[in-house]
């Protein structure tokens, strides 16, 4: 079933014939209409074999994606949180769109190490030598005679 293309950001956009949507019939609430009515999406997007994504975007989206990519490199969304089918199409998409985004967000920047200032070492050193003078306090008493 060929879908609209999916626009992740301006730089990425997922043409509509990678998209392969498939509905099943879907658990939960719904009454009556969840036995007659597929209304559950699997939104299938070939990951591995994308011409859309960059080969570091295709490596953290496969990193995040975990179980949800087969072996074949077929990433699989299912999308059942709503009774009504569009809804859960609706979702399926964005739910893809929010993994690519993860996957194509820069890493964080690297930790700088910091040492710590002359006074916060003195307060530290201070607090603990009144805590143990607390704790001192709790022993018993020394026998004076």
């Amino acid at each position: 079933m060929a879908s609209s293309d999916l626009i992740i950001n301006d730089r990425i956009t997922i043409f509509g014939w990678e998209l392969t949507e498939q509905f099943v019939l879907s658990g939960g609430p719904g009454g009556q209409n969840v036995n007659k009515v597929a209304t559950a999406v699997q939104l299938f997007f070939p990951l591995t074999a994308s011409p859309s994504l960059s080969d570091t975007v295709k490596r953290n989206a496969a990193r995040i994606a975990g179980r949800k990519l087969s072996k074949e490199g077929v990433l699989m969304i299912e999308a059942n949180r709503f009774r009504s089918q569009e809804r859960n199409r609706e979702d399926a998409r964005e739910r893809l769109k929010e993994l690519i985004l993860a996957a194509a967000a820069p890493p964080p920047p690297r930790r700088r190490k910091t040492r710590p200032t002359k006074g916060s070492i003195e307060r530290r050193l201070k607090a603990k030598t009144g805590r143990g003078a607390i704790k001192k306090m709790r022993g018993k008493p020394a026998a004076d005679e």
